[in-house]
């Protein structure tokens, strides 16, 4: 009978232990959880002092010393060093509103966060997270239908309340005094590449954006034709051309090189005056038959194998009274095609007149400093496509000058896609939460708790408007969410005056894409994260 004690003991310990291992393999997912939405949370924090017009800057400096001073979530994620796998799902989601609606990408990153906060503390309240997950997708289902009835029909005629919705996308930026300038630039320069009767969407690659250091912002403009960031090859040729016929060719005008590894050796000196005369006669040839097409102003591709141009075909094509422009982006060559009406030639046997565009004038003009641009005006078929040369006193300024008209071109864009908008300042994000707690007694079960805690998360957008303007958040949200329950669904937070007051009358708006855009994701984003119970390192 002796040996039946450790026996017994062993089966105890046993069964102790498998109980142990239960016990832990229940406890890990809930960790894991809670690792991934603090480290989401940590980066939402992070951009959420950057909301709104009052928000802050931060200043990223990268490995090699580089410095960016920024408000835009998309940037400042970007370019941060995020290593947790579920704070680069954050990274990832801005990248996504930023892609898909332009605005709003720090927003949704904040809203993110706020539901990430709501649903651990649904967790710690014992609901499944597949039923937080359920019920935040019905609630942002819902939400859309809510921000749909509030929002009001907008017509792209009207320049005014574009340039308003223009101005209020720029507001939160470093370069928000230079609104008067960049929203009616933003405004026309999409206006002029859409057709504004049924077009739905916006082709952004046809607004070609040129920087250049020097003078300030205001000094931007608008060119109806193309801008060019190259400077004329020189060696004589013209820098100044009316009535241009532009050419515009993927071919070099050098002589062709052998393979990598073959190699010609020249053994006496005939061979190699033979050489170099008919080199001289194959760049002659093809410089003779440029200019019988009756071009006079050459836009040459760049080329990674072989020069573009070499000096000789410079000097042959200064003599003929040709400008030539050499290292155009092969991405540019659409935009240049389209906008210039001539066709790309990749072979000299197809160059002919019937592939050259027309412009009234084609000049070098200088942008301070050693900079210069080829500015190009009177196309004969502008085409769907614009030109804006941007100019700051410093990189900085210049960089972030480019970010925030990106974000204004993004907003009219979010406008022809969705012709609709809505107030600003907080208030779609109030009414939601507003109706979604009303809407939620009609819900059953754990559904009901999730919806009103999703209805507070999102009033954390507003709360932060208020709190980094300087005002009293628990007070202002409060006096927001009362105006709200009272029918005046425009009320929003007016960071300028320091209260509540209706959002449509002091002209800040936004477009509907933009919020609708925000929740979706964000929702879709938090699903995502609550959906994972445990993080597996793959093998290399």
């Amino acid at each position: 009978m002796a040996p039946a004690v450790p026996a017994a003991a062993a089966t105890a310990r046993q069964s102790a232990s498998g109980r142990e291992r239960n016990f832990k393999d229940k406890d890990k997912p809930e960790s894991v959880r809670n690792s991934n939405i603090v480290a989401a949370k940590a980066v939402a924090d992070a951009v959420r002092t950057s909301l709104g017009p009052r928000g802050m800057d931060k200043m990223i400096q990268s490995g090699n010393g580089d410095v960016t001073i920024t408000n835009d979530g998309a940037t400042i994620l970007n370019q941060m060093s995020v290593i947790h796998p579920t704070a680069k799902m954050l990274v990832e989601l801005s990248k996504a509103q930023d892609i898909e609606a332009g605005d709003g990408t720090t927003t949704v990153v904040v809203m993110a966060g706020a539901l990430l906060d709501a649903a651990q503390n649904l967790l710690s309240k014992g609901i499944h997270p597949t039923t937080i997950s359920e019920s935040f997708q019905s609630a942002a289902a819902e939400a859309e239908k809510i921000l749909e009835e509030m929002s009001s029909p907008v017509d792209l005629k009207n320049d005014a309340l574009l340039n308003k919705m223009a101005t209020t996308s720029l507001n939160s930026k470093v370069v928000s005094q230079h609104s008067w300038l960049l929203a009616p630039m933003a405004v026309n320069a999409v206006k002029k590449i859409i057709n504004s009767e049924n077009d739905s969407n916006v082709n952004l690659k046809m607004i070609k954006i040129i920087k250049k250091m020097g003078d300030t912002v205001e000094e931007s403009e608008l060119i109806e034709g193309a801008l060019i960031d190259q400077k004329t090859m020189g060696r004589g040729a013209p820098t100044r051309i009316e009535k241009a016929k532009i050419g515009l060719i993927q071919f070099q005008i050098s002589p062709p090189k052998t393979d990598m590894e073959n190699q010609v050796i020249i053994t006496d000196y005939a061979q190699m005056d033979r050489a170099l005369k008919e080199e001289r006669q194959y760049l002659l040839e093809i410089c003779k038959q440029i200019k019988a097409a009756g071009c006079n102003v050459l836009l040459i591709q760049k080329s990674i194998l072989r020069d573009a141009v070499n000096e000789l075909a410079l000097h042959f094509l200064a003599k003929m009274k040709i400008m030539c422009i050499k290292d155009i982006e092969r991405e540019d060559i659409e935009f240049y095609s389209r906008i210039l009406g001539c066709r790309p030639v990749a072979s000299l046997d197809h160059f002919n007149a019937e592939c050259l565009g027309y412009a009234d004038l084609v000049e070098e003009v200088p942008t301070g400093g050693d900079g210069k641009v080829i500015k190009v005006t009177g196309v004969q078929n502008p085409g769907h496509a614009v030109s804006i040369l941007l100019r700051g006193s410093n990189k900085l300024v210049l960089e972030e000058a480019d970010r925030s008209l990106h974000d204004a071109l993004c907003v009219i864009r979010c406008l022809v896609k969705r012709k609709a908008l809505l107030p600003g300042g907080g208030a779609p994000e109030m009414e939601i939460a507003v109706k979604l707690r009303n809407l939620a007694q009609t819900q059953h079960g754990a559904t009901q708790y999730c919806w009103r805690a999703f209805a507070d998360a999102l009033e954390l957008v507003p709360y932060t408007l208020a709190e980094n303007a300087g005002l009293s958040p628990i007070h202002t949200v409060t006096e927001l969410r009362n105006n709200h329950a009272n029918g005046n669904s425009s009320y929003g937070v007016n960071v300028r005056k320091g209260y509540v007051t209706d959002m449509i009358e002091e002209d800040v708006m936004q477009p509907l894409l933009v919020t609708a855009s925000a929740i979706k994701q964000a929702s879709e984003c938090v699903r995502s994260i609550l959906k994972i119970d445990d993080i597996v390192m793959a093998v290399r």
